[in-house]
């Protein structure tokens, strides 16, 4: 009976856990897609590109919303079966509150894992994998953002100006300024030009004109009746390359081991995807913080809601209490994500903020584990 009733509390808070992040996750998806639109558009990609880039970001968002959602359903959940007298069914079958908490605290663990498996694997594959769609997919529809009299320089290296567009999508009077490697550039002035082609071999096609290039200190210049350029292997000012965060874990160990001339062999075996200097070493430290220990402030919020079960419904303010509860769990998310501000580049100057969220849980647990023991166990 014991496991029958701890397994209708686990249904109730997962249920109710699993519906605060699927809707809060949907509702930043909708808000973060209308932004990822202007971006992916404007850069003239197609709206497939702009899916993949989208739905790629959800699991950074989940991983964000994980801490709330768990924060509030729990916290609804228990204050709710004190309200309706469904714990006492827990004391009345001989559960006592040491025995619940410490189920809570194995099912943080669980969460704690997954929450590590999202932050150190899904999260930067996903995002580097966005970066790779947007870098890998062709410009489609690049002529729609020319504009006349206007500059444009969507692809990274090039700007383009015409002084005219007709409805059928010719330009006339092209100034086209391309920048090659240091010191060296290409000016192209031609009389008329058009989009031609389709997706991968898509080319602007101009005519009457001049090239006039910078090659070190050698300039040369040459007329032509009908000159091809191709924008199918061109980036544009979106596409840099990776992000911190967007990098792998191993990496990030990879670049502490060269830094720090740790020596550790197997870290050798794998191809470092950054550019490791020790101007880097903050940020390094941030993400591993964000990766590997934030997570582990999951069951200090388990802990955080654990206190509502010490207090009964006949209490005054009840409603109150509850509220500071869930007051005090929200301020602990907003201190493990602010946290982030503290972390150096020493190892051990990190080290008591890495410690945190365990002396936390140790300082909640202990004594609330000697007070029910005590006697206010039920």
């Amino acid at each position: 009976m014991k496991k029958l009733i701890f397994k209708k509390l686990l249904y109730d808070c997962l249920t109710f856990f699993l519906i605060s992040l699927i809707s809060c996750s949907v509702v930043i998806l909708v808000f973060q897609a209308v932004n990822f639109l202007d971006v992916v558009m404007e850069d003239g990609r197609n709206f497939t590109v702009y899916i993949q880039y989208t739905l790629l970001n959800l699991p950074k968002i989940i991983n964000k919303i994980i801490p709330f959602a768990l924060l509030f359903s729990f916290t609804y959940v228990l204050a709710k079966y004190e309200l309706n007298n469904e714990l006492m069914i827990f004391w009345n079958f001989g559960i006592n509150k040491i025995q619940l908490i410490n189920f809570f605290v194995k099912f943080s663990i669980i969460l704690t894992i997954i929450q590590i498996i999202f932050s150190v694997f899904l999260v930067p594959k996903s995002l580097n994998l966005s970066r790779s769609i947007m870098k890998n997919s062709n410009i489609d529809f690049f002529e729609s953002f020319i504009k006349p009299k206007r500059f444009n320089d969507t692809i990274k290296g090039l700007t383009i100006y015409a002084e005219d567009k007709d409805d059928n999508g010719l330009l006339k009077n092209i100034y086209i300024k391309k920048d090659n490697e240091k010191n060296s550039f290409q000016i192209t002035y031609a009389k008329s030009g058009k989009f031609i082609g389709l997706d991968k071999n898509k080319i602007l096609e101009l005519r009457d004109g001049r090239t006039i290039s910078k090659v070190e200190n050698k300039i040369s210049n040459f007329s032509f009746t009908k000159s091809d350029l191709s924008l199918s292997k061109l980036d544009t000012n979106l596409i840099k390359s990776s992000k911190i965060q967007e990098t792998s874990t191993i990496s990030h160990f990879g670049c502490l081991n060269k830094l720090y001339n740790l020596k550790v062999a197997f870290l050798n075996k794998y191809e470092i995807e950054l550019n490791c200097s020790k101007r880097l070493l903050g940020n390094i430290f941030k993400e591993l913080y964000k990766r590997l220990i934030i997570p582990f402030y999951i069951p200090v919020l388990i802990m955080i809601s654990m206190l509502l079960i010490i207090k009964n419904k006949e209490i005054i303010n009840y409603s109150r209490y509850r509220i500071l509860i869930f007051f005090i769990g929200f301020i602990t998310i907003i201190f493990s994500e602010t946290s982030l501000k503290f972390i150096e580049t020493s190892m051990t100057a990190n080290l008591k903020i890495i410690l945190f969220p365990i002396i936390f849980f140790i300082i909640l647990y202990f004594p609330l584990f000697y007070k029910l023991k005590k006697g206010h166990n039920k």
